[in-house]
């Protein structure tokens, strides 16, 4: 549902306003961004949101099948229709998401020779069963999703111009997480709530140097990568070292546990150049990674400043 997703970023207040808009419409929708940005959660908060809250939500991830069984799945087959067929036949995944959503997940996988007859569903409303000459109309809204530039897919030939077209009516963008690192903090604190609560571990939050890490990090695999890194830190906690096991996996541009040759001289530290403000923070929690956040009076010596400032 649209509360599942969780962030304080513009960017996201910007995506569930989309996606409330969106749902009150029965138009096709692509959803595009990398993986691990939460895809299916935006199309099934769509579903949630839209008259068809009550029918079926079927998703199917079109990368995952051979394309002989991928036919079968989405339009089904009678009996006989091919060794191995179930004798009874079986409903395909069009037929079963009638009256509700069906959810075409990496949809830029989908081989050129189904595409044609996807874009003939899309079009009539209407679906064949493999080895059958009987036509079953089907009610149905189509959302669709890809982590590929699928304009770029038409331009190379691997894409149906016009398949696209009838799916790209609607579009929405799920942001990376590099660019709403505002959002770290809010997602770390659910996840780490829900695997604390699963492994019933008493696990604090995250330290403010770490937390200042994360938010350096790129994080190529997203929200998805965020949320496996909070579940090893919950899994790992209270075990010698667990903070460098989780760092040099996740965290290995910034050599946790180790000094670069500059913060080897007791009095350099290295901080990126911004505005006064913006360094503010950076010098401070550089300080108190340098003296292991114990001795806060040195590094207010250090500073000249007093501890309470």
């Amino acid at each position: 549902r649209l509360h599942d997703i969780k962030g304080k970023s513009p960017l996201i207040q910007n995506l569930k306003k989309q996606i409330e808009f969106f749902a009150k419409s029965d138009s096709t929708i692509l959803i595009y961004g990398e993986s691990g940005t939460g895809k299916e959660l935006v199309a099934q908060s769509i579903h949630q949101l839209s008259e068809r809250r009550n029918g079926p939500f079927v998703a199917i991830n079109c990368a995952s099948l051979p394309e002989s069984l991928l036919e079968s799945e989405l339009f089904g087959y009678e009996k006989g229709s091919f060794t191995g067929a179930d004798k009874r036949g079986k409903m395909g995944l069009f037929e079963l998401a009638h009256k509700g959503t069906i959810f075409l997940d990496e949809i830029g996988e989908i081989p050129l020779s189904l595409q044609a007859k996807l874009l003939r569903v899309l079009q009539e409303k209407e679906i064949r069963r493999l080895g059958s000459e009987r036509v079953i109309p089907v009610d149905f809204r189509v959302l669709a999703a890809t982590n590929k530039n699928l304009y770029e897919e038409v331009k190379k030939g691997n894409f149906r111009e016009d398949l696209y077209y009838r799916l790209n009516v609607l579009s929405i963008y799920t942001p990376a997480l590099r660019e709403r690192k505002e959002d770290i903090e809010v997602l770390s604190a659910y996840f780490l709530k829900k695997f604390a609560a699963k492994c019933n571990k008493d696990v604090p939050f995250f330290s403010d140097v770490l937390l200042y890490k994360m938010r350096r990090y790129d994080w190529p695999g997203n929200v998805r990568e965020l949320e496996n890194f909070v579940e090893r830190y919950v899994l790992l906690y209270g075990i010698d070292g667990h903070l460098e096991q989780i760092m040099d996996r996740f965290m290995e541009p910034f050599e946790f546990g180790t000094t670069s040759r500059s913060e080897q001289n007791s009095n350099t530290i290295e901080i990126e150049i911004g505005t006064l403000e913006e360094m503010d923070s950076p010098i401070l929690l550089k300080l108190m990674e340098k003296f292991h956040q114990k001795n806060k009076d040195q590094i207010a010596k250090l500073l000249g400043i007093s501890r309470q400032t």
